[in-house]
């Protein structure tokens, strides 16, 4: 087994190797040298495709070793948090064959381990999904804590609680999560408070639990929606997902499948706000327009002009926006994920808005960033109050976390002058090739590589 283990490994950098000979993992580049450098006051404009979702990607790759048998992904984003987790999977022991153009092929019959340690998961905090795979495959799993961004808590305690209703003993030692069940009991769940990942979580486990088990209080995001529909489709009995009170029916086995996944809302609402803060003309494709109704239903209030199709969305600016105010909930209000950018946008709005973070309590690091770009903007716990200034202007930047980092080159392409950004490991976790997808659009910014010094050496290798 042990040589299997190696030759997965080997194969999976054999398929990305190309004609300049092999080309590594986006992860294990030097992200620390890295920076994107971007020259701002460019109207974007154009079409831009919207890539697989991050959010679904990260739990239905390991939902993917639920089965002995193969199953084959498509509309995969080529991100770094994808990359990460085709290695874990192969070092469990899959076979793991990732194309960059979007497609990943799994083969978990020669998984036989239930242990992720720390080195494994260190790198993401979406590998607590393992928890519910393992134990719904072995009847065991012990999975070290994850890493990932930094924004708040972000504790596990609906994910466990879970677990132990659905009859699993579990404890947590030394950094790691012991869960074992000889047999898992379907059962009714109340979720304390709306999560995505316990939501994700439990239903994972639960698939392969014997009766019902029945989810109350469940997230409703797209990304749930598509694990279930993903695990259905190898075989499971899920019903409900989408709505507060999602069933299933245990069933003795998975079968291999071969599974397209949703867009990323978060990339399509990305370059929607970046669109209007620009006062573009962008259409966004490959979308699913409802998913993004919120966000369509802000910027119209700004003022901007907003275009829906049957799979596009088209913003056009109309000028300086109109400030707003802005509270973030679960799906389907307006995604934590996208308050970042649209702190932004607001930054250079006509009058004051405010924006009142419910989900995450520590999602405003990237504000100090703004300041240093001349953003008015007060934080008071969960509210940030913001004065729209005339023109942000360049300046050297962080980003704190994966969609800090976005909200960063939406402000870069806004300002005067040039911006560059460090820290950019966050951002090539959650977005595909992103500065090739702002070029396209007109946008002038570019990835350099720099020494120890600062200095700017040659441009960096572009998987």
């Amino acid at each position: 087994m042990e040589s299997d283990h190696i030759y997965n490994s080997l194969y999976m950098v054999f398929v990305l190797t190309g004609m300049g000979g092999e080309v590594p993992f986006p992860w294990k580049r030097n992200k620390k040298l890295e920076k994107l450098l971007i020259r701002g006051g460019k109207r974007l404009k154009g079409t831009v495709k919207v890539s697989g979702a991050k959010n679904a990607a990260v739990a239905i790759l390991p939902a993917a070793i639920m089965t002995d048998e193969k199953c084959i992904i498509d509309n995969l984003p080529y991100i770094d948090d994808v990359t990460v987790l085709a290695e874990i999977l192969s070092e469990l022991g899959a076979r793991v064959t990732l194309d960059p153009a979007g497609r990943i092929t799994i083969e978990p019959s020669y998984v036989n381990t239930y242990r992720a340690d720390y080195n494994m998961v260190k790198r993401m905090r979406a590998s607590y999904y393992l928890l519910g795979v393992l134990l719904g495959r072995f009847g065991r799993a012990e999975v070290a804590f994850p890493g990932g961004c930094e924004i708040g808590v972000r504790p596990i305690d609906q994910h466990i609680k879970g677990f132990e209703a659905l009859g699993a003993n579990v404890n947590i030692k030394n950094g790691i999560i012991y869960a074992e069940a000889e047999k898992l009991i379907g059962t009714e769940i109340y979720l304390d408070v709306v999560s995505v990942g316990a939501t994700i979580n439990i239903m994972l486990a639960a698939v392969r639990a014997e009766g019902t088990t029945t989810i109350v209080n469940a997230a409703k995001e797209p990304h749930v929606v598509d694990v279930a529909n993903f695990l259905n489709t190898m075989g499971a009995n899920i019903k409900g997902a989408g709505t507060d009170i999602i069933r299933i029916d245990g069933v003795d086995k998975l079968y291999g499948c071969e599974y397209t996944i949703i867009p990323d809302q978060i990339e399509a609402g990305t370059f929607m706000i970046a669109a209007a803060a620009t006062n573009g003309d962008v259409t966004v494709k490959n979308v699913i327009p409802k998913h993004l109704e919120a966000v369509t239903a802000k910027l119209l209030e700004t003022g901007m002009k907003v275009v829906e199709g049957d799979d596009y969305l088209r913003v056009v600016g109309t000028g300086v926006p109109r400030g707003v105010n802005v509270k973030t909930f679960p799906y389907p209000g307006f995604p934590t994920d996208l308050q970042q950018p649209m702190t932004v946008f607001l930054s250079i709005a006509d009058g004051t808005s405010i924006i009142t973070e419910n989900v995450w309590e520590s999602r405003y690091k990237h504000v100090a960033e703004l300041k240093k770009m001349g953003a008015n903007i007060k934080v008071d716990d969960r509210i940030a109050i913001i004065e729209g200034v005339e023109q942000l202007t360049g300046a050297p930047v962080k980003a704190t976390d994966l969609r800090a980092g976005a909200a960063l080159i939406i402000a870069g392409l806004i300002a005067d002058g040039v911006t560059e950004i460090g820290n950019i490991k966050h951002i090539d976790r959650g977005y595909e090739h992103i500065e090739h997808k702002f070029i396209k659009l007109g946008a002038d910014i570019e990835r350099i590589t720099v020494d120890q010094d600062g200095n700017v050496k040659k441009p960096s290798l572009v998987v």
